[in-house]
């Protein structure tokens, strides 16, 4: 009886100790996942339940339509469903300055909502596939860049790494009004190197110009810095490789994933 009584106490003063020294596991803190600074969008979507803000504020010099142009724009993201993501974006205001002119401008950008469809969660470098969709509800009166405004876009999207990279790759397939109703394409592959907190991203773009009969394509360089898991600073510059391209473009801004759930 006492060999028995003996086991029993160790036995509960073990449970107690094990309880006090192994905590139950703790959920993943979500992190941000720009779509900014880069034209391309990554084909992983944001965490479910969170708001995530993507604001900036860009500055172009030297197009068709404009000598320099400054826009504020604005991009909100929530995702519903791991599978599927909502997506809102925001030209509030842009001022621009015509060739030849010496004031600028005021005009009222554009408004654009759509979604984000997962198609296939890939790991490492296995892609992951997803497609969007986006419909403009509101198109504005400021003069466009160089790839022009969609009044409907479609988008073809894959994600995945390669050894110390990261690579976003985007097809597009807009819809463009002039005159009449023109298709454009657009392709655009950026790769990213992180550094830490830091991150160097290289892009290459090319877009038809079915309103000019023409093409624009590009090259844009930036770096990314996140002090945290919700908060990603950026800032970078995109030049222009053909005569129909916007000369230069400068930009800055952050992404800034609110951390608090909506729901359960």
């Amino acid at each position: 009886m006492r060999a028995g009584l003996a086991a029993l106490v160790f036995a509960c003063v073990a449970r107690a100790a094990f309880a006090q020294t192994v905590s139950p596991p703790q959920p993943e803190e979500p992190a941000a996942n720009p779509g900014r600074p880069t034209i391309a969008t990554p084909a992983t979507l944001t965490p479910v339940g969170y708001v995530q803000l993507e604001n900036g504020i860009l500055v172009g010099h030297k197009s068709e339509e404009f000598k320099t142009l400054f826009n504020i724009n604005q991009v909100t993201k929530l995702a519903v469903h791991p599978r599927l993501e909502f997506i809102g974006q925001f030209q509030p205001v842009a001022w621009s300055e015509g060739e030849g002119a010496s004031r600028y401008t005021n005009y009222a950008g554009g408004i654009s909502v759509g979604a984000q469809v997962l198609l296939y969660q890939g790991q490492g470098a296995r892609p992951t596939i997803a497609a969007s969709f986006i419909q403009s509800a509101y198109a504005g009166d400021a003069p466009d860049l160089d790839i022009g405004s969609a009044r409907q876009s479609v988008l073809a999207l894959a994600s995945f790494d390669f050894g110390a990279f990261h690579v976003d790759a985007n097809a597009m397939f807009n819809s463009q009004v002039g005159d009449s109703r023109k298709a454009q394409y657009g392709q655009t592959i950026s790769i990213a190197h992180p550094f830490k907190k830091t991150t160097i991203v290289c892009e290459l773009w090319h877009f038809t110009q079915p309103l000019d009969n023409a093409r624009a394509d590009g090259m844009l360089w930036a770096v990314s810095f996140g002090p945290n898991k919700h908060l990603i600073y950026d800032v970078g510059f995109d030049v222009g490789l053909t005569s129909t391209s916007t000369h230069w473009e400068y930009f800055g801004g952050f992404t800034y994933l609110i951390p608090h759930r909506l729901w359960k």
